[in-house]
């Protein structure tokens, strides 16, 4: 059993950063995904990025705004958000996946989700 608690979030004005954090417990952390995923209202949940031992992946969204990275010693995975816009506004979740292979970008992939923390993002 994995346990996720995600914290960070907050309200940030358009160009401004956040760094949102997830720590981990149970399992082996160094072997398996970490993602994180934002569902804004009403529509539905969508990847942000994933990283694994070897190697990430970021949304076409995010990318070169955001980078996801981890700390096998601190069982934490960070997303260091960078010039953010209103349309990032959302409920961000980290979520593990400790049985693929390889990274997946698909939601249904990952076992154990935290609680979410929401970002805002101010025009």
């Amino acid at each position: 059993q994995v346990q996720l608690v995600e914290s960070g979030g907050g309200l940030v004005q358009a160009g401004g950063s956040l760094r949102l954090s997830c720590a981990a417990s149970g399992g082996i952390f160094s072997s398996y995904a970490m993602g994180w995923f934002r569902q804004a209202p009403g529509k539905e949940r969508e990847f942000v990025a994933a990283i694994k031992w070897s190697g990430g992946r970021t949304a076409d969204s995010v990318k070169g705004r955001f980078t996801i990275s981890r700390d096998n010693a601190k069982k934490t995975v960070y997303l260091q958000m960078n010039s953010l816009k209103p349309e990032d506004t959302a409920v961000y979740y980290c979520a593990a996946d400790t049985k693929s292979l390889r990274i997946t970008t698909s939601d249904i992939q990952y076992e154990y989700w935290g609680q979410g923390t929401q970002v805002t993002v101010s025009s």
